[in-house]
């Protein structure tokens, strides 16, 4: 195989690799918070550059020492990813089951049409009602231009977790670790386009359902994606549990 078919393969294999369950539901469950494409979009590129920044700095390690992450520690970081995709889906279901989110739009006087997501939860602390409510109206029409940090340290994770399986493949594939480390770019560019393109598919039905005053089926949707992340961390504890 050429070197420029090893790094088309780098490419499309990173496109894939972003199409995993974990990576999916991880990033279904931040983006299940945002209310316009902008922000989920954000969302899906932070998680792709956290993601390729801990592919560059571990697998070139890897690379340089010629070996691949011991299987128990492998085995330990995956043990990680599956508890913080249990504890992403419970902060989903949280903010449901506590905080009663209901999503409306009404348009402004320059004619920019803005999501509110509004909280009617009765809780005993009207103090700490008004607080969430603020936190909430204020998302979306924050307009910083920075990466999503909580994003951002979810793809670092998936990072790690997935450097054993990429560095193994790249040094059969590769013959020097400049070339590695440039197929690894290549594989977190394609990974951080796959998420970027799954991001905004996953907010089209959320955004869709909230301009539309669904607020029923949106809470539906965001309790399902909640359900799926945890469901999905279990699982992937107990297959650990069994090896």
């Amino acid at each position: 195989m050429s070197l420029l078919s090893i790094l088309i393969v780098g490419f499309l294999l990173g496109i894939k690799h972003a199409a995993e369950a974990d990576h999916v539901a991880a990033v279904a469950t931040l983006a299940s918070g945002q209310v316009s494409l902008t922000h989920t979009l954000r969302q899906g590129i932070a998680w792709g550059v956290g993601h390729t920044l801990t592919l560059m700095l571990f697998g070139g390690v890897m690379l340089a020492l010629g070996n691949a992450i011991p299987a128990g520690m492998a085995q330990a970081l995956e043990l990680v990813v599956a508890i913080m995709l249990i504890a992403l889906g419970i902060d989903v279901l949280r903010r449901l089951l506590r905080q009663k989110i209901h999503v409306h739009v009404h348009d402004h006087a320059q004619a920019i049409r803005h999501v509110h997501v509004q909280s009617h939860a009765t809780t005993e602390s009207v103090s700490a009602q008004k607080r969430v409510t603020a936190a909430l109206e204020m998302q979306p029409h924050d307009h910083r231009h920075g990466l999503p940090l909580r994003a951002l340290a979810v793809g670092m994770m998936h990072g790690m977790a997935g450097t054993a399986a990429l560095i193994l493949l790249s040094l059969d594939a590769v013959k020097s670790v400049q070339t590695g480390l440039v197929y690894i770019a290549l594989f977190g560019v394609g990974s951080t386009a796959g998420m970027a393109l799954l991001s905004v598919a996953i907010a089209v039905p959320l955004r869709l359902t909230a301009a539309r005053g669904l607020g029923w089926l949106h809470q539906g949707i965001t309790g399902a994606l909640g359900a799926f992340s945890g469901a999905l961390g279990a699982l992937m504890v107990c297959q650990i549990a069994l090896v």
